[in-house]
């Protein structure tokens, strides 16, 4: 029972940082960078509850693909076409969810801070051997195949990378620069807008104003450990996954707590990032002109 409730545990805790980081490894293959991600997961999470409730969980977990969409665009926007910082245009959407949707709790719901998801909004479970288990699991690999099939075999994908690689040289091999960028930015807030509705009308079943609980982070880093390649994503997000798992399960036991305090415990997923990152850092090698305006000549 303790096994099975771990693995259940970690697959569910992967797909948000697996699905983030897999859209930010697209949108970073093609030269732009997000670290708005927190933000985004947040804001989309508050917008699925509100489609869900409106018209059920798909209609929600489309509320938040749609968000997402939106804020990658104008993320993209401000990076492609205004050539922006990016570091400032990802801080200026985390610090605009944090106010957003607190106000907007209270204003939808009467709520300060907090709201429950009725069952009946939420997505359906799978029935497995190990117990309940979401399909977005199931649509987590998926993404992570198509996207890693986009980048290595298509024509597109040759553009995304040569975007980031060296915009120059593509662009005058005739590619539309800010287009292909502008089409990563989007991509990148789609899926991170997935994410944020499965944290709110799937797992957690709930909306607070600090739902994604640094998971957005936790999700750039999962990049950075993935070395770009969304397979490693899938790794990165198991391996950060169990240990949330862990943390919570641990977190509930008694007989743990009363020698380590909970809050200690609930830390370990973060740990572990920090540590991880640490090791792989050195070793990754993001594009030459990811994060970087390009400026025709």
């Amino acid at each position: 029972m303790l096994f099975a409730s771990l693995v259940l545990g970690a697959l569910h805790a992967m797909v948000p940082l697996t699905i983030t980081a897999t859209g930010e490894i697209l949108s970073e293959r093609a030269g732009v960078v997000n670290i708005g991600l927190e933000g985004i997961l947040l804001i989309s999470a508050w917008t699925a509850v509100i489609g869900a409730e409106s018209g059920g969980p798909l209609v929600g977990l489309l509320a938040g693909v749609v968000t997402g969409a939106v804020l990658g665009l104008v993320h993209g926007i401000i990076a492609v076409y205004f050539r922006g910082d990016q570091t400032v245009s990802g801080v200026g959407l985390n610090i605009l969810a944090m106010g957003v949707v607190a106000i907007g709790i209270v204003d939808r719901w009467g709520a300060a801070g907090f709201h429950r998801v009725e069952r009946a909004f939420r997505v359906p479970s799978l029935s497995t051997p190990l117990g309940a288990m979401s399909p977005m699991v199931i649509v987590t690999i998926l993404l992570a195949a198509l996207t890693w099939y986009l980048l290595k075999y298509t024509n597109l994908g040759l553009k995304i990378q040569a975007c980031g690689e060296n915009p120059a040289a593509a662009d005058a091999a005739g590619v539309r620069v800010e287009r292909v960028r502008l089409f990563g930015a989007i991509y990148a807030g789609a899926l991170t807008g997935l994410a944020g509705a499965y944290l709110s009308v799937d797992w957690l079943a709930t909306i607070t104003d600090g739902l994604p609980a640094g998971r957005g982070f936790i999700a750039l880093a999962t990049v950075v450990f993935s070395r770009l390649n969304p397979w490693l994503a899938v790794l990165g997000g198991l391996i950060f996954g169990f240990f949330d798992s862990l943390g919570l399960i641990a977190s509930t036991s008694q007989e743990l707590t009363r020698i380590i305090p909970y809050q200690f415990i609930q830390m370990m997923p973060y740990v572990v990032t920090l540590f991880v990152v640490a090791g792989v850092i050195g070793r990754f090698r993001s594009p030459a002109a990811s994060g970087q305006p390009y400026r025709r000549e």
